[in-house]
């Protein structure tokens, strides 16, 4: 009998189904002691689920490998660092079996963001809606599809285009390295090919941190939902710098659910220009807006 929940074998079963067959079967020789013969993948994997102990005992398995769990995490946008050690996505992948499906539902693929229309009643309605968990399912849908053109990481890039944006959308891009740069766009064509650049182009992997320090929202009387996030900035293993991203979410109709991309705004600290060992320290780094100061987005 598996010692494993229902969604750590739902996902322990995913993740064994990317291995190659022959590190397959091998696992399953040793899970198993080689006293289970099988004939197929399916029974394979069943096996193995089957007789492990737990869900972390069969992620520690040497043939479970770093990569096949950082593409699983990233499939179910976990956002983690590429360059984070086995430990640390056996960790991420436990808590995420663990966590309970939030209220308000991102649906993949998906052109906006959707939301569960029993949570966001029409008009805007704040106490109709828990904005923080609408903010977080927003940017682990944001960064999961925008992170997925990275192709350095090797996962299948998921549907990025306009379509996310609404037609006049902005985009006011500021990087501080040596010295400070700053551009500007307008239209949804422009703003979504320059955030694709920064991924597909330049190969940088967008980090946000999702806890409450790191995440906020705030939502005007006239239907603009604010969203603010802090994260770290890498490049293959190397981590460039910190970010503070502010999105201005609008319903893309009235009485709908969807949400479209009125404005970005998008400020990275590089390496150099932080204090000694700042990012390093702070790998998820506390956002510096509170929530009064989103207001000024408003206008």
């Amino acid at each position: 009998m598996s010692g494993l929940s229902e969604k750590e074998e739902e996902g322990c079963k995913e993740i064994l189904n990317s291995l190659s067959n022959a590190e397959l079967f091998a696992l399953k020789d040793t899970v198993t002691n080689r006293m289970v013969t099988v004939e197929s993948v399916k029974e394979a994997v069943q096996a193995i689920i089957s007789y492990s102990q737990c869900a972390e005992e069969l992620l520690k398995r040497k043939k479970v490998h770093r990569e096949v769990i950082f593409t699983y995490l990233a499939h179910q946008g976990v956002v983690i660092p590429p360059n984070a050690e086995k430990h640390v996505l056996i960790k991420k992948a436990l808590e995420y079996w663990k966590t309970p499906k939030p209220s308000v539902e991102v649906r993949k693929p998906a052109a906006e963001v959707k939301t569960d229309s029993e949570v966001h009643k029409e008009g805007g309605n704040s106490k109709g809606c828990d904005y923080q968990v609408l903010g977080e399912e927003f940017c682990k849908w944001f960064y999961q599809i925008l992170n997925s053109q990275n192709p350095s990481l090797g996962l299948v890039p998921q549907e990025w285009g306009p379509q996310h944006f609404w037609e006049d959308a902005k985009l006011k891009f500021c990087y501080s390295t040596s010295e400070q740069q700053f551009e500007e766009y307008q239209g949804a064509e422009l703003v979504s090919l320059r955030l694709l650049a920064l991924v597909r182009d330049e190969l940088l992997f967008l980090n946000p941190n999702l806890d409450a320090n790191g995440l906020k929202c705030v939502s005007s009387p006239h239907g603009l939902v604010v969203v603010a996030v802090a994260g770290t900035i890498h490049r293959n293993t190397a981590c460039l710098g910190i970010f503070e991203q502010v999105f201005g979410l609008i319903r893309a109709a009235i009485g709908n659910s969807s949400w479209k991309i009125k404005f970005v705004n998008l400020n990275i600290t590089g390496q150099n220009a932080l204090e000694d060992g700042e990012a390093k320290d702070q790998p998820l780094p506390t956002l510096t807006y509170q929530s009064s100061d989103l207001q000024v987005f408003y206008g």
